[in-house]
């Protein structure tokens, strides 16, 4: 007979393997590919996009490893390729926030597409809205020096160093906290939805979504997406996509609307073990996704139905 903790702590332990297939030779590569100098040599040609945010060019890499691998693998490069102390708590902050809107792109925007909204159009709002809440919460930042000090992580991925016996050692310490991390927030949110507490969470919400313009049954789904992530918001709209119950357009807005917030424990809670502020990445996040949203639907009701089905949205196959 299974048990909820039991089967949630092996779904854990196989996303684990998952992840850990790729973080693993991905850190080794950066770490020689710094060692080998390549790093600073590419550095420079990332450093116009970094320069909008006020990072530093090394984190280009990051950047783009998040995007398409995931926040797993991004967050331990930043701590490869930068020594502790060089980024202030609004450094992280920033980056953090960058990671957060768009992450592991082939994959989520993958789900987003066999709900129905177009590939290029939803990536391209995901990957602009992010740039930009970024580059707005920088400007905040500096014009009020506000977390201008030190970041202070409560968790430093790779601590070690000292040659390659100190790399594999900050390594495997990464890999272990990375592993009791997945399975306390595995634990913490299978109570949250055995205790109730998820769904009264997912009601409140319903009220905040309308402001942004999902409503009905596209509210409830939304709502899972923002606290479990596209793959389960998704998920549930690809099949409620399927059956017709819910309009393209509210398919539409509650993919871009996930796209700009989901997953906002788990992946808050990361980021904010690195020194993120929570004002940042979650609260200023959630802020704009509901504002973002809202002004995309404004403009999508001006859109015709002949032209929004070309563009932005093809039905998903029943």
């Amino acid at each position: 007979m299974s048990h909820p903790i039991l089967d949630k702590t092996r779904l854990t332990l196989l996303l684990y393997w998952e992840l850990a297939r790729i973080i693993i030779p991905v850190t080794i590569a950066t770490e020689i590919l710094s060692r080998l100098g390549l790093i600073a040599a590419v550095a420079p040609a990332l450093a116009p996009v970094m320069a909008l945010f006020g990072l530093p060019p090394e984190l280009g890499l990051p950047w783009l490893t998040g995007m398409l691998v995931g926040i797993w693998a991004a967050v331990p490069m930043v701590f490869v390729l930068l020594p502790m102390g060089a980024l202030s708590g609004a450094d992280i902050t920033v980056f953090s926030a960058l990671l957060l809107f768009a992450h592991a792109l082939p994959i989520e925007q993958k789900i987003i597409q066999r709900a129905g909204p177009g590939l290029i159009v939803t990536t391209l709002l995901r990957l602009g809205g992010g740039m930009l809440y970024a580059f707005l919460l920088h400007q905040v930042l500096t014009a009020t020096g506000w977390l201008a000090g030190p970041m202070q992580p409560a968790w430093i991925p790779m601590a070690a160093d000292g040659g390659w016996p100190g790399f594999f050692i900050g390594l495997g310490k990464t890999m272990a906290m990375m592993l009791a991390m997945l399975l306390a927030l595995s634990w913490g949110m299978e109570i949250l939805r055995v205790t109730g507490l998820m769904a009264w969470l997912m009601r409140l919400l319903a009220p905040v979504l309308r402001l942004a313009g999902i409503r009905g049954e596209a509210a409830e789904l939304t709502s899972v997406g923002l606290f479990l992530g596209v793959s389960y918001g998704g998920g549930l709209l690809i099949r409620e996509a399927r059956s017709g119950r819910v309009s393209p357009r509210q398919v539409f807005i509650s993919c871009v609307f996930m796209g700009f917030a989901h997953s906002v424990i788990e992946d808050t809670a990361i980021v904010m073990s690195v020194g993120a502020n929570i004002w940042g990445v979650l609260a200023g996040r959630v802020v704009f996704a509901i504002a973002a949203t809202a002004l995309i639907a404004q403009v999508l009701r001006t859109i015709p139905d002949e032209r929004f089905l070309r563009w932005g949205f093809r039905p998903a196959p029943r």
